[in-house]
């Protein structure tokens, strides 16, 4: 069971603090980051089902309250390679039931269920509520951007569907994020509802105090800016916010960034995996193919006198 859903920062939803010109190309610096041996990594690589599964919990627990994963429909869960395919149904589930069939799925009609999705209009020309189902979209937090942005301070929360594709290094990118929000160095001073992160692109010059800084506002001979800039809300995940089933693993900080990296990782290419395959089969195909053509070549012209 699920606790209480937190507000999830995260990603940009605040706004680093920008100077125009040089000092603004100088600021950008960030902590390298953390680097993870990721699952669906390489050529050969695929996901780990199960922190697909865990991923999309933390999600739904933690970032579903502030961000949309738009392109994502409650059947994409149960499709092959999803987190919540299943080849054959389990026990309990009658016999007449595909569940190969995202549609009937019994996880993801019960995730879908758990939604509350506007339809309509009615015979009377009135939209009404009815639960989700495996056809619908995942519904995002807010009706439109500007609520989005009302609830948020004036920031837009991106759409999480496709953010590690939209970064740089995405995986190892939001996971530093998730797990670098640190107190802010002594040399600085934070506004309120400000909060530092060394692995968020920003320029901290701005925000160092007056005695660090020359009266033109440049930072004194000698002075280091510290690398990273500030989110506009604070860290979303702390340890023990999830509550796991498998008792064994972990409920921290840590393992709840690498299973929501997982997830993400997934909703950004959900037919990664097929495509792997694919690029399997027609490699091993092109070089079938080139060793018959490289023998046929040696056969054919072995026959032709010098």
């Amino acid at each position: 069971m699920l606790k209480n859903t937190v507000l999830c920062s995260l990603f940009a939803v605040g706004s680093a603090v920008s100077l125009p010109g040089a000092a603004e190309a100088a600021s950008a610096a960030t902590l390298e980051y953390k680097h993870n041996h990721w699952h669906f990594s390489g050529p050969f690589g695929s996901y780990d089902k199960e922190a697909v599964q865990r991923g999309f919990q933390v999600y739904k627990t933690v970032c579903a309250s502030c961000h949309a994963v738009e392109q994502l429909s409650f059947r994409n869960l149960g499709e092959k390679g999803g987190p919540f395919y299943l080849d054959k149904c389990p026990a309990g589930v009658p016999e007449s039931t595909n569940c190969s069939n995202p549609s009937e799925n019994p996880v993801v009609k019960a995730i879908a269920a758990e939604y509350e999705i506007t339809d309509g209009p009615d015979d009377s020309g009135d939209m009404f509520k009815r639960p989700g189902l495996p056809s619908d979209r995942i519904p995002g937090p807010y009706a439109n951007d500007q609520q989005a942005r009302a609830a948020n301070g004036g920031a837009l929360p991106p759409n999480l569907a496709l953010i590690i594709k939209a970064r740089h290094h995405g995986p190892d990118y939001v996971y530093s994020l998730l797990t670098g929000y640190e107190d802010a160095p002594i040399s600085v001073q934070l506004g309120a509802g400000q909060y530092y992160n060394p692995y968020f692109a920003g320029d901290m010059s701005q925000l160092l105090k007056p005695e660090y800084r020359d009266e033109e506002g440049h930072p004194l001979d000698g002075v280091e800016v510290p690398p990273g800039g500030v989110l506009a809300m604070k860290a979303p995940l702390a340890d023990g916010i999830v509550d796991y089933a498998d008792e064994n693993v972990p409920e921290t900080v840590d393992q709840y960034a690498k299973d929501v990296v997982e997830f993400l990782t997934w909703a950004s290419e959900p037919k990664m995996e097929q495509r792997k395959s694919l690029g399997v089969v027609t490699l091993g195909y092109l070089l079938v193919l080139t060793l018959i053509l490289f023998f046929s070549y040696r056969a054919i012209w072995a026959k032709v006198e010098h």
